[in-house]
């Protein structure tokens, strides 16, 4: 990116505090002035917010908690085109415009089309998406253009080919996601290095799971800091800021607790030691007990599937229900776009015959179906 950073910590503007937790446009303004002031006071600089978050109110809590009340070139602002809700190419406009607006500013460090994917390229493409954030670099109006990504590394290769002149792209990462089937974390990561791509990291602390650990994965995190043991959210946070490739880590943070808890460790950053390391994936592993399905991802089942369901992926789903105990209807939708629902099982068994590791596929779709489609 065209900014540098002392700090690698950035205020995601998602999970404001609220005085009414049933409506998410009730963000409590005060508070937020005082997280915000003692981010700034710390010397973080970076905030993210987006067109639909907080349900559009997270753009003016911004406006009036940070922009007018901070000198515009004292802090960084990135924002986001909500590319699903653009029909046609003139939406691009009238959205950014709309943006400008809210947030009370002519610019943004940072611009990314929001949550761009295999389903969403195709339009994307077909409006000239890229090609307006070409035009808002050449007029000043983004310092720095990219996407948001939650897909695959195959996917994210593909745009990053097709489109070199992004300077930034946001991606999912985290310890647990990092192996993982579904987020792709680390694949995703090597991707974005090999194209030479900056990357701002949110979910680090995957919505808040790395946050507060089960009892078993709490006991060799305390066992191995002992009686001084920092925040669990601090191991997850400094876990992606040790990647070199990483210039911001997003956290969505709620009270001036998180604030004080992120910004302390992160004030004078230490990247991870290997021990660290090695700590994350045992926790990871401990974590991943909880696995129901042991998919390799081989794929041979697809091999033979009338219905061409994304077995695999769809198993990915299953055992990530398992661990967090959420569904992730975004992935389900993009997984089964090309593919038969898991519904569509004819239980034929031919994939089952086919398995190298011997899965009750038919039974294990008939749970993901009642899961994701009941």
């Amino acid at each position: 990116m065209s900014v540098t950073l002392d700090r690698k910590l950035g205020f995601g503007a998602m999970r404001l505090p609220l005085t009414d937790r049933e409506d998410p446009k009730s963000i409590d303004l005060a508070q937020f002035r005082r997280m915000v002031d003692l981010f700034f006071e710390r010397g973080f600089r970076y905030i993210d917010t987006a067109y639909p978050y907080h349900d559009g109110y997270s753009e003016e809590a911004v406006r009036q908690c940070v922009v007018e009340r901070y000198p515009r070139e004292s802090f960084l602002l990135a924002d986001k085109m909500p590319i699903l809700q653009v029909k046609s190419p003139e939406d691009y406009d009238r959205f950014f415009t709309e943006q400008l607006r809210r947030c009370g500013v002519d610019y943004f460090d940072v611009y990314l089309l929001h949550n761009l994917g295999r389903d969403r390229y195709p339009n994307t493409e077909r409006f000239g998406g890229f090609d307006f954030l070409k035009r808002l670099k050449e007029t000043g109006r983004a310092r720095n253009i990219g996407f948001s990504f939650h897909d695959d590394a195959q996917t994210l290769d593909h745009i990053l080919t097709e489109h070199p002149e992004v300077d930034v792209v946001q991606l999912q990462i985290n310890y647990l996601d990092w192996d993982g089937a579904v987020a792709q974390s680390g694949r995703c990561y090597e991707v974005a290095k090999r194209h030479g791509k900056d990357v701002v990291v949110m979910e680090p602390v995957k919505g808040g799971q790395l946050a507060t650990l089960p009892e078993a994965a709490m006991r060799r995190f305390t066992d191995f800091y002992g009686l001084d043991a920092p925040s669990p959210a601090s191991l997850a946070i400094r876990y992606v800021a040790s990647l070199e490739q990483v210039k911001v880590v997003l956290s969505g943070m709620s009270t001036p607790e998180q604030v004080g808890d992120n910004t302390g460790y992160m004030r004078e950053f230490t990247p991870l030691s290997a021990d660290e390391r090695d700590l994350a994936e045992q926790i990871a592993q401990e974590l991943k007990r909880a696995i129901k399905v042991p998919c390799t991802g081989c794929r041979y089942c697809m091999e033979v599937c009338p219905q061409s369901i994304a077995i695999p992926d769809y198993f990915g789903l299953l055992n990530l229900h398992a661990v967090t105990g959420k569904k992730t209807n975004m992935y389900y939708e993009r997984y089964s776009m090309n593919h038969g629902k898991a519904s569509e099982c004819l239980k034929c068994g031919l994939c089952e015959k086919n398995c190298p590791q011997h899965i009750a596929i038919r039974d294990m779709l008939e749970e993901f179906a009642a899961l994701y489609e009941g």
